[in-house]
C-alpha cells in the first residue's frame, strides 16, 4: 500500500527552509543566499522512498509585508497551511520567538495542524544547555508531532528528520511519479538561478528589487547546447548601472556564475545573454507582478 504525504515548510525569513527541501531532495531546487526573502513563490519539491511520497511546498519566510509582492509571498505562505495535512515549522537555535512565529502557533492550533518543529542551524550553538532550552521553551507552546534538532548546512540529523516525515504519510495513490524531483518549469528554475547570483552578489536593497524574466530558451538542434535569453528588470535606472556594472563587468559575474549552475541543472552547455531594464516600482504594481509570475496562486 502507497502512502504520501503533503507537507508545507514555514518559518520566518533566512531560517534555512529552502536548504532544508534542498537537503532532503538531495538536488538544489530552491534558491538560498544569506539574504532574507530569497523564496517570493510556493516550491514544491517531491521525494518518493519506497512506498512513500513527500510532497514539499517550500513557502516565502512569514514576515510583515511592505509591498504589494510582500502581500503575495505572506499570502502564499497562509494559503500553503490551507493546502496541506502537515507543517515542518523551521526555526533557529537561538533567540526569542518573533512576532511572526507566534503568529504561525496560533495559526497550528485553529487549524489542529500536526507539526514537526525543526531547530535549524544547531551547528552555531556551541552551548547545548542553551539549545536544549531554546527546545523546551518552543516545545511547550504547541503539542509538536516531534521536536528535531538538525543542521541543513552540516546535514546532521536528516534521517531522523526523514523518519519523522513519512510517519506523518497516510495511505493515498502517489500523486507524481516516482522520478519527479520539482513541478517548477525549467525555465522557472533558470530564472530562479540567475535571481540567485544577483543576491549573492549585489548588496543592500538592489537585489530584492530585480525581477527575471526568461524571454527564449531553445535546445539547438545537436542537443548539446541551450539558448537562454533572460531580461533583468530593476526598479531605478541607478540600480540598473549598479547591476551593469563598469564596463559591463558585474553582469558578466552574475552571467558567469549562473550559466554555471545552469548547465549542472540541465546537463548540457549553456550560451546564456542578458539584458537590464527599468521598470519603476513594479514590487507595488498587480500588472507587472502577475507578469513576473509572483501572485499568489489560487
Amino acid at each position: 500500500m502507497t502512502k504520501t504525504a503533503f507537507i508545507a515548510i514555514v518559518g520566518c525569513p533566512n531560517v534555512g527552509k529552502s536548504s532544508i527541501l534542498n537537503r532532503l531532495l538531495g538536488q538544489k531546487i530552491a534558491i538560498v543566499s544569506e539574504k532574507p526573502q530569497t523564496t517570493r513563490t510556493r516550491i514544491t519539491g517531491i521525494l518518493t522512498r519506497g512506498d512513500t511520497q513527500l510532497v514539499f511546498t517550500d513557502t516565502p519566510g512569514f514576515h510583515k509585508p511592505r509591498t504589494k509582492l510582500g502581500e503575495n509571498m505572506v499570502k502564499a505562505v497562509s494559503d500553503s497551511i490551507a493546502d496541506v495535512d502537515a507543517c515542518l515549522f523551521v526555526v533557529e537555535p537561538s533567540g526569542e520567538l518573533r512576532e511572526k512565529e507566534l503568529e504561525l502557533i496560533e495559526r497550528f492550533k485553529r487549524e489542529k495542524m500536526p507539526v514537526i518543529l525543526a531547530i535549524n542551524k544547531v551547528d552555531t550553538v556551541p552551548e547545548k544547555d542553551a539549545l536544549m532550552a531554546r527546545i523546551l521553551d518552543i516545545s511547550g507552546r504547541y503539542d509538536f508531532a516531534a521536536v528535531v534538532p538538525l543542521s541543513a548546512k552540516t546535514g546532521g540529523n536528516f534521517p531522523a528528520l526523514l523518519e519523522e516525515l513519512e510517519a506523518l504519510a497516510q495511505p493515498s495513490v502517489h500523486f507524481f511519479p516516482e522520478d519527479t524531483l520539482t513541478d517548477q518549469p525549467e525555465r522557472v528554475i533558470v530564472s530562479e538561478i540567475l535571481r540567485e547570483k544577483m543576491l549573492r552578489l549585489l548588496d543592500k536593497e538592489i537585489p530584492h528589487g530585480t525581477a527575471v524574466s526568461i524571454e527564449k530558451m531553445r535546445e539547438r538542434e545537436t542537443g548539446d547546447l541551450v539558448d537562454i535569453e533572460a531580461v533583468i528588470y530593476c526598479e531605478k535606472e541607478s540600480h540598473k548601472g549598479i547591476i551593469i556594472g563598469k564596463q559591463g563587468a558585474m553582469l558578466k559575474r552574475i552571467s558567469t556564475r549562473a550559466r554555471e549552475d545552469m548547465e549542472r541543472f540541465l546537463c548540457c552547455r549553456v550560451n546564456l545573454q542578458c539584458w537590464v531594464k527599468v521598470k519603476d516600482d513594479w514590487r507595488n504594481r498587480e500588472g507587472l507582478i502577475r507578469n513576473f509570475g509572483l501572485e499568489a496562486k489560487q
